[in-house]
């Protein structure tokens, strides 16, 4: 007898509502099967998603008309049915056409009778058969049918043993993994001994389609048929390995939020007994204001590391309130925000004549990039350097330049820095740790591109703390910039969107290595002529806002103007100039508020008593004193003049030399006097004074530090003045370099020097030839008034520049 267990609870799919009874046959019961014989003719009963394999027992509800009526008909006879799969489950009356051609032979072991009319059958099956044709369809599907033969393996087969061992141990992996399978159903595959019903059942519970099932069946060799069965065991087995996993991970994710919430929920009832309050809301507000960020991944997730800390912390120690402000830092820098670029060149054309007079070449180049960033659609800025003296309009053009772009406006001052923590910001680890100021500065203005001023860039000082300009370097290198890394933030920020733009006035003081990352606009100072100009558009009006004299405007004429340049300011810019009207302004307040009367203009007879006495008298001496000479110079406020001045004395032919004078021009005086001394004859002086006489050079203004090799012609002039005892032409300057041949060499700085030429009246000017470039740059109005000579050698300067007779009160030195 085959030993019958009801495996509602033993199965190797899922529980459902279809219990199914497991006969575990034994060989006898395999054997006995393989001896009986089928009919010739079947009544077929069509199953929608179900295939019956032999040896297995399977619950059927029958619902269908000529089921019902198939199942009582062959329940009274021999209790034989064919059973076979639909081709399609979803056909409620299926035809010869809708059924496979092969299927099980199963006998009727049950009938029962459910309270709703329908038909429940238990059937085991018994043999496969293949349907030659059918007979009828009414009342049911009748087929006459072959019975299928099935080729075994020997039992000495390697192969086929293999092969049902690894169906076994598979099986029961599988019932081992599945936790909807019990345990028990592992006791039915142990004791499953025919191969033929272990592969004939583990093909029937398999969770696969009905199609893969079919095919199964229709497999005449066995050992075919478990390989097949073994296939698919291991796609099931690599799925259910998969979600397991799958739910194990999930498991330990929620296990770990539990254990978190447990935690935090013991935290807030210790905070609760302490007294401290709770820092929930906050971190909460942190967190739906991250989620509105534009920031990468690395952000992201450093933030949320950050974050992790900060609900650790105590809000009662220190370290709370350095990280709170560190996370809202992260929060409040613009990660990837932008404004909107403007790239109308009409609407910065406009800006820039509105706000500044003149400057055609730097605004020309301004445009001209502007133009560049239009076409390129790209917002990666170059590096510009404002290099000029004070009060030309450096600063404020990045201003104008702001405002045509439609970019935020940011400046810093560099002046006396000397901290590189000011430019990298300090570590975390340090009381009162802060950002670099240009993180700082980022965060104020909300955007990552707007125009950035670095204010006086030349000024920077290598200190104790490190060297700032070295700090610089990253900032304004292009290729770096983009990963900007600030010691207290400690991510990279994309700095390659804004346009930085320096300020220096002198450019020897600024670390090589950053100069070369910059593009030098030489801004540079202003003619009289541009400064009454810039006085009556500009200056004025804003004075006169300023002062609240809106209501009671007064005018200023060009000549009370130039009156005020000329008298009162020494400089290349207008800084001074403006301080001046602002000076007149006050002046004209006062007199309104004291005797209620409205100016109307400010004559010239006015200034003294405004102004007081005139501070700058006539650069140029206009004197009959041999060996004095007047010089051009550049510092870095601008163009200068300067006087040299030479004298005898007795002696044996010593050179001495003062006025604050650097290495530079020590030699020159040196070069000078050789150059003389060993052209003598040509300059019809007499050999013998270099051995009766000593040399003195002064440069007047000895508190005032000088170098530089422009005052070489300058000092040679003044010594064969001096030894010639001819005084220099009336009005003339001049400025080059000079070499023991006699040669004349060019300087830097001409604009400058020709503006300072003209501040002091100077009407003539020597330079040399290889400096005339130089003036054919500089725009005509620059010019007019003055003559120019270029020369190569030193006898043409002295030929130029010395009258050809002597000085009326010259002495007579040998």
């Amino acid at each position: 007898m085959s030993k019958i267990f009801d495996l509602s609870s033993i199965s190797l799919n899922p529980i459902d509502e279809e219990s199914e009874l497991i006969p575990l046959m034994t060989s006898d019961d395999e054997e006995a099967i393989s001896r009986e014989s089928i009919p010739e003719t079947l009544p077929i009963l069509p199953l929608r998603n179900t295939v019956l394999f032999p040896g297995v027992v399977i619950p059927i509800t029958a619902t269908r008309d000529k089921s019902v009526k198939l199942i009582k008909q062959a329940n009274s006879g021999d209790k034989l049915i064919g059973v076979v799969s639909q081709k399609d489950g979803n056909v409620s009356n299926p035809t010869q056409s809708d059924i496979n051609n092969i299927g099980t032979v199963a006998k009727i072991l049950r009938v029962l009778q459910m309270p709703d009319g329908n038909l429940t059958i238990i059937i085991q099956g018994k043999k496969r058969f293949n349907i030659k044709n059918f007979i009828s369809e009414d009342p049911f599907i009748l087929a006459s049918v072959n019975e299928l033969i099935e080729f075994k393996p020997e039992k000495d087969d390697k192969k086929f043993n293999a092969t049902i061992d690894s169906i076994k141990d598979l099986a029961l992996k599988i019932i081992n993994d599945n936790p909807n399978i019990p345990t028990e159903a592992s006791f039915a595959i142990k004791n499953i001994h025919s191969n033929s019903f272990l592969v004939n059942f583990v093909s029937s519970n398999m969770n696969i389609s009905v199609g893969e099932k079919y095919k199964i069946l229709e497999v005449n060799s066995l050992q075919k048929r478990a390989l097949s069965c073994l296939k698919y065991m291991n796609v099931e087995f690599q799925k259910l390995s998969l979600k397991n996993d799958i739910q194990s991970k999930v498991r330990t994710d929620l296990d770990q939020q539990q254990r978190e919430y447990f935690l935090n929920q013991q935290l807030k009832t210790i905070q609760e007994e302490l007294g401290t309050s709770s820092n929930d809301e906050e971190i909460e507000e942190m967190k739906l204001k991250a989620k509105t960020m534009k920031w990468n991944n690395d952000v992201e997730k450093h933030f949320e590391k950050e974050i992790k800390k900060l609900q650790r912390m105590n809000p009662q120690v220190a370290e709370y309130s350095i990280q709170r402000n560190y996370l809202d830092l992260i929060l409040e820098l613009p990660w990837n925000e932008f404004s909107e670029d403007n790239f109308n060149l009409k609407r910065a054309k406009r800006v820039l004549d509105r706000d500044h007079y003149g400057l055609s070449d730097v605004k020309r180049r301004i445009i001209e990039q502007i133009a560049v960033l239009k076409l390129k659609n790209d917002l990666n800025s170059p590096i510009l350097c404002f290099y000029g003296p004070p009060g030309v309009g450096k600063t404020s053009l990045g201003k104008s330049i702001a405002e045509s772009l439609g970019r935020e406006y940011v400046r810093i001052s560099l002046g006396g820095l000397r901290d590189e923590a000011e430019i990298r910001g300090h570590r975390k680890t340090y009381i009162g740790a802060m950002p670099g100021r240009i993180i700082q500065s980022l965060k104020k203005v909300k955007t990552s591109n707007p125009v950035f001023i670095l204010d006086e860039i030349d000024k920077l000082s290598v200190g104790s703390q490190g060297d700032p300009s070295s700090a610089m370097l990253e900032v304004l290198d292009p290729e770096q910039n983009s990963e900007f890394y600030d010691n207290f933030l400690e991510l990279g920020f994309d700095l390659s969107k804004v346009l930085f733009i320096a300020t220096a006035n002198n450019l020897n003081t600024i670390q090589p290595a950053l100069l070369d990352r910059m593009e030098i606009i030489n801004i540079s100072g202003y003619s009289a002529e541009e400064k009454v100009q810039i006085a009556k558009k500009y200056l004025l009006k804003k004075q006169i806002l300023e002062h609240g004299l809106l209501e009671h405007k007064f005018n200023l004429q060009s000549d009370v103007i130039k009156i005020i340049i000329e008298g009162y300011t020494r400089e290349s810019g207008v800084r001074k100039l403006e301080k001046n009207i602002a000076k007149i302004c006050r002046w004209i307040a006062t007199k309104i508020v004291e005797d209620n009367n409205s100016i109307d203009s400010i004559s010239s007879e006015n200034i003294s008593e405004i102004l007081g006495v005139p501070i700058s008298k006539a650069l140029y001496e206009n004197n009959d004193v041999v060996g004095v000479t007047t010089g051009l110079a550049w510092t870095q406020y601008g163009g200068e003049i300067l006087f040299i001045e030479s004298i005898l004395s007795p002696g044996k032919g010593l050179l001495s030399i003062t006025g604050n004078l650097g290495k530079v021009m020590k030699e020159s005086a040196t070069i000078a006097l050789e150059f003389i001394k060993s052209n003598s004859s040509d300059f019809g002086i007499d050999s013998e004074i270099f051995k009766k006489y000593n040399f003195h050079l002064h440069v007047p203004e000895g508190a005032t530090p000088k170098d530089g090799p422009s005052a070489g012609i300058t000092m040679l002039t003044s010594l064969v003045s001096l030894l010639t005892q001819r005084k220099v032409k009336d009005k003339f300057a001049m400025t080059g370099e000079i070499t023991l041949r006699g040669r004349v060499l060019p300087v830097g700085g001409i604009k400058e020097k020709i503006l300072a030429a003209k501040r002091a009246n100077i009407k003539q000017i020597i330079l040399s030839a290889d400096n005339k470039k130089n003036v054919d740059e500089i725009d005509s109005k620059y010019l007019r008034g003055l003559k120019f000579h270029y020369v190569n050698f030193m006898k043409d300067v002295i030929e130029i520049s010395l009258i050809r007779n002597k000085a009326p009160n010259s002495k007579k030195l040998i």
